[in-house]
């Protein structure tokens, strides 16, 4: 098709996760209150780790980082879904389309990396204990954590300026609750098979790299806890059983929306939701509910809080 007979696209329409307006006033019910839930228990932990001493050491550093990174991948998508149950016409415009695949990305292969990193940290602190805190220092922590918001930027970058060029002129309907980089190169005007196995490719270099080395460095952490005492296997297990969740639940989604697409609209939306809603509501019950000195810093805030109260 001639470029020059193209009417370019201002906007796009988001079919949404249903077509019934009842069962769209419940799911923004239901939304709304598990994105009140994500924001507020993510800060939580934020409040937390900043406030509490005991909880100033490299691994709630990381974890710290992992509430904030979880609370933006949220909100990349969650706000426009849930007002967008009471539209009936449900647009986007084209910066904001493009805003959302480059922060979703971003943030999503962010988080990835910094996964990596909690792995790593883990590593160290169960097969070098010694070294623990010469390994884990501060600027070394602040250091990692720069290189996942990198990786994040150049990952969703790299997406951003191929897609941003392509032209666009209808249809421009797409078929979920946010602009997915898949389904967005499908509405190009011109024929985006290899394009969309270059992008599928550039995601599983960074989704399926991170996956892998998260597997060898949580099967050789095993199989050093396994050989430890018993009283130190038991914390260490406790710990690395919550990261692999949280791998597990974020990981997974996520390969089978862009590193091996089933095209099943369904499941793909129900992948798509889980991820960017429920994987963000898990972390902080996980981390929280499974993790001693959590639960324990929880308790002395609560208690500080009353006693500041009943001094008033």
């Amino acid at each position: 098709m001639d470029e020059g007979n193209h009417t370019m696209v201002s906007e796009f329409i988001l079919w949404g996760l249903s077509s019934s307006q009842r069962i769209e006033v419940l799911l923004f019910m239901v939304f709304s209150m598990l994105y009140l839930l994500i924001v507020s228990g993510n800060i939580v932990i934020l409040v937390l780790i900043t406030t509490d001493p005991h909880l100033h050491s490299p691994m709630y550093f990381l974890l710290a980082n992992l509430s904030f990174i979880d609370m933006w991948l949220s909100s990349v998508t969650t706000p426009k879904m849930i007002t967008d149950f009471l539209r009936e016409n449900k647009t986007i415009s084209f910066a904001g389309c493009m805003s959302q695949v480059f922060f979703a990305h971003c943030i999503a292969a962010g988080e990835m990396v910094l996964l990596v990193i909690m792995a790593y940290d883990r590593y160290v602190a169960i097969c070098k204990p010694l070294h623990y805190f010469t390994i884990m220092n501060m600027k070394r922590c602040t250091g990692l954590v720069f290189t996942s918001w990198t990786t994040g930027f150049v990952h969703a970058l790299s997406h951003l300026v191929v897609i941003v060029e392509l032209p666009f002129c209808g249809p421009k309907e797409i078929d979920s609750f946010f602009c997915d980089m898949p389904l967005v190169i499908k509405l190009a005007c011109i024929d985006s098979r290899d394009l969309d196995v270059l992008m599928n490719a550039d995601c599983g270099l960074v989704a399926v790299t991170c996956f892998i080395l998260l597997l060898i460095s949580y099967t050789y952490i095993l199989i050093t806890v396994c050989q430890s005492s018993k009283a130190g296997a038991s914390k260490a297990m406790n710990t690395c059983t919550a990261h692999i969740t949280v791998v597990l639940i974020f990981f997974v989604p996520c390969i089978f929306i862009y590193v091996w697409p089933l095209n099943i609209t369904w499941l793909d939306k129900f992948l798509a939701v889980f991820y960017s809603v429920f994987t963000p509501l898990l972390n902080p019950a996980i981390y929280t509910l499974r993790n001693k000195e959590m639960k324990n810093a929880m308790k002395r805030f609560i208690s500080n809080y009353l006693s500041h109260k009943g001094n008033l």
